[in-house]
């Protein structure tokens, strides 16, 4: 997937696109991004990235309610502008009952309501609260984890509906390592002073969570907040425990580690003390008998924790997880908290986003669906769709190109990557059939009820596909998200629409050179790479997980990873803290072969055979420099401390940089020489795709 970062920063910027023809006619009389945005005070071979994108960067310091600036704020502020615009007409105007304007005119106002949601306090999670207080022995376990996931909130393990990897025609259920407050295992692990400062702030975010839990001051400890510090220190153990049979990121990469089919029967003999059968029945499933394990050794964990932590730090730790999960739509001081932990020390944020801003993110989150087809209707610039599935398509004939005169590949698996390439389904711009989402009730009565409503939607919705064909027309994005994916089960890479925006060129069609960088390389090509990453590559045409290489070729491609891995393992980017080219492989190989399969595609257009400059830039340099632009972001230390942690996307800087080094044309539309930084010896490039 390629990573984007949605957030918002305020910005003059208004992108209105254009009519998709292709000429370049009078560019260099308009203002241009690219060689506006340059800092020739860095050395062009000694950090691209900052060489092409420093220029923005020291005019647009990243403002205090955010943790990054860049170029994805600033297009998701122009769709969060619309997207404003969207739900404040539906809240105005009169809507009929159950229609998508009510809806999102109604969510949006119940999140706009502080003075409803402070005067309700706890009283949206009454029901779930009790359930928790009511539980008296482990065999209420199973209707309470069913239900607490039910409405969104992971307590114990992960576990839902998904493709079975195998067998991508069929839905499987899907049993995944979870439950965890932090967000990955090593933060309950290392040492270093960053660490360990975040696991004291959590300690405090924890007890403070619980305290605000507690309404009934004769409930209230007599000793002041040490009891509630006591009990933090015991969810904490839990969790620590649960996380310690927890896989790191890297181990995750391997799908057939992480594939384990079981009959339930043999799964319910792993956990004597947890009856999957009763958990998949309160969860809203029947018939289910086999369970795909991701990580056997946590399950058997889970089991041990079940009797290693009394039933009351249990409900603590339900208690918590469904109160962090619902912090945001409650009280102002659940609110504030959860701002604090998440957002100020794990983001090194200084102040909140307007209200309106954060209610605008959860409603387009929640009614995404809703939202896209007006946003398709009346933002969407006209010819968005067409132009992105025309340099799709000269994108993937390049790749075939490029799989045909590989060196390193036989000409029987060639044969069978070609396959893979042509089956490669493109989905671009927007659905043809939207989600039915009728069967949703949303008032104006509580935010956080309505949250609730629209995560039972989500999870009936997934339920309802166990044991039905699996339907492959369906998109896992709204066309307004500024974002892109792959899917190996189904062998496709989903564009939505808006990935058609380019800041700068206002009401006028960029060049190819510009087009072809952010959309051809950095999206389009990166995607189609996916299908033939360290991951992507172990599936099939069809979708299923099965080898299609000969054993020679996939030691060779096994080789080049390496390669790679190790290019990035030499990065530093924060203190002591390096990138993990292992966990980051896979999106490291898709920036890799989407720049060269970008550029290449380029150079077939009339402004990649010729040699006209525009903004002083020959088309090469615009090319690279486009790519470099669509990775324009800046984020505070302590965001990038947790993304190097997290995150199986490399930071910005090296997600431009790291290919770059690798790439020849680069090196001539630049110059670059044997004693600048990211100058590498042909022997010490590495050329997969």
């Amino acid at each position: 997937m390629k990573f984007r970062n949605l957030f918002f920063v305020s910005t003059t910027c208004i992108f209105l696109l254009f009519s998709c023809n292709n000429k370049v006619e009078n560019q260099n009389l308009l203002s241009d991004p690219l060689s506006n945005h340059l800092d020739s005070s860095i050395n062009v071979g000694d950090n691209f990235w900052k060489f092409a994108n420093n220029g923005w960067f020291s005019k647009h310091p990243i403002v205090a309610s955010e943790n990054s600036n860049g170029i994805f704020r600033t297009i998701q502020d122009t769709i969060n502008s619309q997207v404003l615009q969207i739900c404040q007409k539906s809240m105005n105007e009169k809507a009929d009952a159950g229609s998508n304007k009510q809806k999102i005119g109604d969510l949006y106002f119940s999140g706009m309501d502080t003075l409803n949601i402070d005067k309700k306090g706890l009283s949206p999670l009454a029901d779930e609260l009790k359930k928790i207080d009511d539980i008296k022995s482990l065999n209420d376990f199973a209707g309470v984890i069913a239900h607490l996931q039910t409405i969104g909130v992971e307590v114990g393990f992960s576990y839902g509906v998904g493709r079975d990897d195998k067998i991508s025609s069929k839905y499987a259920i899907q049993l995944w390592q979870g439950g965890l407050g932090l967000p990955e295992r090593d933060y309950y692990f290392e040492n270093d002073g960053r660490t360990k400062m975040i696991r004291e702030e959590y300690l405090k975010y924890v007890t403070n969570i619980l305290e605000y839990s507690v309404v009934n001051d004769n409930d209230k400890y007599k000793g002041g907040t040490d009891g509630y510090k006591r009990d933090a220190l015991k969810i904490i153990a839990l969790e620590t425990a649960l996380a310690r049979s927890s896989r790191k990121l890297e181990a995750l990469r391997d799908p057939y580690m992480n594939y384990n089919k079981m009959a339930i029967a043999k799964v319910n003999a792993m956990t004597p003390s947890f009856n999957w059968t009763d958990f998949a029945t309160s969860f809203g499933l029947k018939n289910v008998d086999t369970m795909i394990l991701g990580q056997p050794e946590f399950v058997s964990t889970f089991e041990k924790t079940l009797h290693q932590f009394p039933i009351d730090v249990w409900k603590n730790y339900f208690k918590f997880h469904l109160l962090n999960e619902y912090a945001p739509y409650l009280s102002s001081n659940f609110e504030k908290e959860n701002f604090h932990f998440f957002s100020q020390i794990f983001g090194g944020v200084k102040e909140q986003k307007p209200r309106w801003k954060r209610v605008v993110e959860t409603t387009d989150g929640l009614l995404g669906e809703l939202i896209g087809q007006v946003y398709v209707k009346e933002y969407l610039p006209t010819g968005a769709k067409e132009k992105i599935t025309e340099i799709g398509k000269a994108v993937a004939n390049v790749y075939a190109d490029h799989i045909k005169a590989l060196d390193w590949m036989s000409d029987s698996t060639k044969q069978k990557a070609l396959y893979k390439l042509s089956k490669i389904t493109m989905k671009m711009g927007y659905p043809d059939k939207w989600k039915d989402m009728s069967n949703l009730t949303i008032d104006r009565n509580s935010y956080a009820k309505n949250v609730m409503a629209c995560s039972i939607w989500q999870h009936q919705y997934n339920t309802n596909k166990y044991g039905k064909p699996v339907d492959r027309t369906e998109w896992n994005m709204t066309p307004q998200t500024y974002n892109a994916y792959y899917e190996p089960t189904n062998n496709e890479i989903v564009i939505p629409a808006c990935n058609i925006i380019v800041p700068g060129f206002e009401g006028r069609m960029p060049d190819d050179a510009v087009l072809y960088g952010v959309i051809g390389g950095s999206t389009i090509g990166h995607e189609i790479t996916h299908g033939f990453d360290d991951q992507g590559s172990q599936y099939d045409p069809e979708g299923n997980l099965r080898n299609w290489w000969s054993k020679e070729d996939k030691a060779k491609f096994d080789k080049k990873t390496k390669q790679i891995i190790a290019q990035f393992n030499g990065y530093k980017v924060l203190d002591s803290l390096k990138i993990n080219g292992e966990a980051t492989q896979g999106e490291n190989i898709a920036d890799l072969g989407g720049v060269v399969m970008g550029y290449e595609a380029f150079k077939k257009t009339a402004q990649g055979k010729g040699n006209e400059k525009i903004g002083g830039l020959t088309p090469d340099q615009r090319y690279f420099l486009s790519y470099a632009y669509s990775w324009m972001v800046q984020m505070r230390p302590e965001s990038m401390a947790r993304r190097i942690k997290t995150d199986v996307h490399s930071p910005a800087e090296y997600r431009v940089n790291g290919p770059l080094s690798n790439n020849e044309n680069f090196y001539k539309a630049f110059n670059i020489q044997p004693n600048q930084f990211m100058y590498r010896s042909d022997s010490l490039r590495v050329k997969i795709w």
